[in-house]
């Protein structure tokens, strides 16, 4: 090898998609001290230290997990390893939904992101106690929970990683306190200036004293109009209720006009994922912004911390109960399983994010000088089969799997016990 080599690392001759940048093609791309140095047809393989061969792979800008919870140990069973999720699955940053809040941010800051190999942004929660346990205490939420002041403080002084708000609208916290929190949400992103994420579809079981008046079918309806633009509709075909699709299975028409006004939509994958439903909402015209994950340690199979909840009261039915493993990028397979295309699904963990996270000039893109943040996937040409929770089937034609990523140059193979496994039909 040339001791005058121009580049430490070359990606030879892999399909090169960055929608940023509007490349579709058969391209090299060369890496130089961290950063994209260069993408282009037949860079000269004597030009780089190292070189490798992805003849046959994707290569694209590293992918952005919209919704990750990783604030491990301190949210209980429920965070996940940041780098499991990361670049262990050939996923390049993590945006955490709502696990540190405004008391419980500096630990996120030291522990989390600035230890972890993947690059992790947090969207603080508009809770004082965040996500510890993943909300498994419904009586730590209610409107005595938050502090708008003390939010937006938080959220203020660390915008190099809060880059938004997590808030829940859903049935269980409606029945007992109405719509005040998401209220209080609301104004948080207001005066901090950064996006809401809303969760839609039930997460908490009612009270005791059942729905107290309140209808699953009209929070969507009642929450959208306190939302801005920017604001993130999380969970369009989750199979709970309160979701994109009514309970007569018709998609409710306010969501057209959300999108019109410039609110965008996260798949927020998880364990409450339908097929079913995803296909009518798609059918709708209803076409996710963003695609997160949404793994966390009641949803996948990872060792429990001593002494945290074995299960909930009804293990069957409970909001988290997941045995279909997924991924972000088993989540682009169902999105095109589903009818859409590669080349729609792409800036769903691509560009989109980055716009999404205020931060298209540093990621999200394979731009020369930005850091290299990339992502190898293989694809697969057959019949594959895709399960949901409800046991609902698709069948993938198309089949996508992490080989490896480059976070800021540097490779990490995609290892992670968690990542599933291709099924053939």
């Amino acid at each position: 090898m040339s001791v005058t080599a121009s580049f430490d690392l070359l990606l030879r001759g892999g399909r090169v998609i960055c929608p940023a940048s509007g490349v579709d093609g058969i391209k090299d791309v060369a890496i130089r001290g961290g950063k994209i140095a260069a993408v282009a047809a037949d860079i000269l393989p004597t030009s780089a230290k190292e070189v490798v061969d992805v003849g046959g792979k994707l290569v694209l800008p590293g992918l952005i997990d919209t919704h990750a919870h990783v604030y491990q140990y301190v949210s209980g069973r429920f965070g996940m390893n940041p780098d499991m999720v990361g670049v262990q699955s050939g996923v390049t940053t993590l945006v955490d939904q709502g696990g540190p809040s405004c008391m419980t941010l500096p630990g996120f800051r030291h522990f989390i992101a600035e230890r972890s190999a993947s690059r992790v942004y947090a969207f603080l929660s508009a809770y004082l106690v965040g996500g510890l346990e993943g909300h498994y205490y419904p009586q730590l939420y209610s409107p005595e929970g938050v502090d708008i002041d003390a939010t937006v403080k938080a959220a203020t002084a660390n915008l190099d990683i809060v880059r938004g708000i997590k808030a829940h609208a859903e049935i269980g916290g409606f029945a007992r306190w109405g719509i005040r929190v998401i209220e209080m949400a609301a104004e948080i992103g207001k005066r901090a200036d950064l996006p809401v994420y809303v969760h839609f579809g039930q997460l908490w079981g009612l009270p005791e004293s059942g729905a107290n008046g309140e209808d699953a079918d009209t929070i969507l309806t009642r929450v959208i109009p306190l939302l801005r633009e920017g604001d993130v509709l999380a969970h369009p075909f989750t199979r709970h209720p309160g979701g994109f699709v009514n309970r007569e299975g018709e998609v409710h028409p306010v969501i057209q006009a959300a999108l019109d006004r410039g609110l965008k939509v996260d798949v927020g994958h998880g364990s409450h994922f339908s097929y079913r439903l995803a296909k009518k909402a798609i059918a709708a015209g209803i076409i996710p912004t963003t695609l997160g994950a949404d793994i966390h340690g009641y949803n996948t199979h990872v060792p429990a911390p001593a002494g945290t909840p074995d299960q909930h009261e009804d293990e069957e039915n409970h909001p988290f109960a997941g045995q279909a493993k997924f991924s972000l990028v088993q989540a682009m397979s169902s999105m095109m399983a589903l009818g859409l295309s590669l080349e729609q699904v792409v800036p769903m963990v691509t560009s989109n994010p980055a716009k999404m996270l205020g931060r298209s000039g540093e990621i999200g893109a394979l731009k020369v000088g930005m850091d290299a943040d990339v992502s190898v996937l293989n694809e697969q040409n057959g019949r594959f089969v895709l399960k949901d929770n409800e046991k609902n089937e698709v069948i993938a034609e198309r089949l996508l799997q992490p080989a490896f990523c480059l976070r800021a140059g540097t490779r990490f193979d995609a290892v992670a016990p968690i990542l599933p496994q291709a099924v053939a039909a």
